[in-house]
Order: C-alpha cells, then structure tokens, then sequence
C-alpha cells in the first residue's frame, strides 16, 4: 500500500473542455506512451468544479463519468433523452461524455466533483462516506476526499486525519479495509481494466 497526502495548495487548475468553467484538478492518469497530457490520453481524472450559471457540459467521447454535489443543492443535468438529479448533495450519478447534457440550477450555483475515466480502460466507482463503518478496497486507486470540513480515517489499522478541501491518495496492489472514522468523505475508485 503506497499512501499520498494531495493538499488542496498544491492542486492545479484548468479549464473545462468547452472553455465555461475552471476544473481544481485532484488527481489524474494519463496513458504511459503519450508525451502530452491532454483529453486525448487521459485515463482519469479526479475534480471539483464550481457551477455557477446553467449551461452545457463538455462534449467528452468516450470517456465515463460519475458527478456529486459537495457544496449547495438543487443541481439537475437535463439531455434530450434524460433527467439527472443530484438535488441532493452526495447522490452520485453516472452518465457518459457522448450525452449533451445542459445544467439546471434550482437552488443557485453549486461545487461539484467529478470523477472521469476512459472507457473500457478503467473502473470507476465514486460515493460518500457518511457513517463510521468499515468497506473493503480492491486493488486500485483510491482517492478519500475531504469535501466538508476535515475527516478521519483508517486503513488496515493505521489512521489518518484529512484537512477540508485535501485528499489521501491511496495506491493498493491487494485489498485492504478502510473505516471512516469521523466527518464525512468522498471517496472516489479507479480500477485499470484495459
């Protein structure tokens, strides 16, 4: 098990693939063979984002993505053919970059995370962890966020204390068993299948 403490100072910033906003980039992957890291070789990214006004997603073939709301409430992504509601803060919702999906803000603007990864070459699970209890963790990526206010956590016996906004990468070559222990994180899973 390789652990990483990511501070929220140390994160980067970059624009959204269409330009209407600016992305707090966690944590990412891009293919080992590409010597540029763009939307063209990356694997998967981990981000928050505020959404401040309705407007358009980024149009994203092939790539998969799992968004939440952390801050605010009343967030709806609309495409012609479907309706995702993430009114309530921590509902994950799964939809794919093909969609064109427009945001509806009911309650005013909202910070996001979204948690992206190409298709076919990764897994992707993305929730809340809002009561003290164990999960188990496959190998894999894991990212535990700590979306509001700080967080603490156990892995295989060892704990860590999360300050706001800062995330612990944690790199598993076996499984192992986390524990949320107080506050409230995200937690975000990256398998590499292809």
């Amino acid at each position: 098990m390789k652990t990483t403490l990511l501070k929220s100072e140390d994160y980067a910033r970059s624009p959204w693939k269409n330009g209407g906003g600016i992305f707090t980039d966690i944590a990412d992957a891009h293919r080992a063979d590409s010597s540029v890291k763009d939307w063209d070789s990356l694997l998967w990214r981990f981000a928050a984002t505020p959404i401040v006004a309705p407007g358009p997603f980024s149009h994203m073939p092939g790539i998969d993505r799992l968004q939440m709301v952390v801050g605010g409430r009343g967030l709806v992504l609309k495409s012609p053919t479907q309706e995702f509601d993430e009114r309530e803060p921590f509902t994950t919702v799964r939809f794919t970059g093909e969609h064109a999906i427009v945001t509806e803000l009911e309650e005013g603007p909202v910070e996001v995370v979204n948690l992206m990864g190409r298709r076919g070459a990764v897994a992707l699970e993305l929730e809340a962890l809002r009561e003290p209890g164990e999960r188990r963790l496959s190998a894999g990526t894991h990212l535990v966020y700590a979306a509001r206010g700080d967080c603490g956590i156990r892995l295989d016996g060892t704990d860590f204390s999360i300050s706001h906004e800062n995330t612990l990468k944690v790199e598993l070559t076996g499984a192992s068993t986390l524990a949320l222990v107080s506050g409230l994180a995200v937690l975000g899973s990256i398998q590499i299948v292809g």
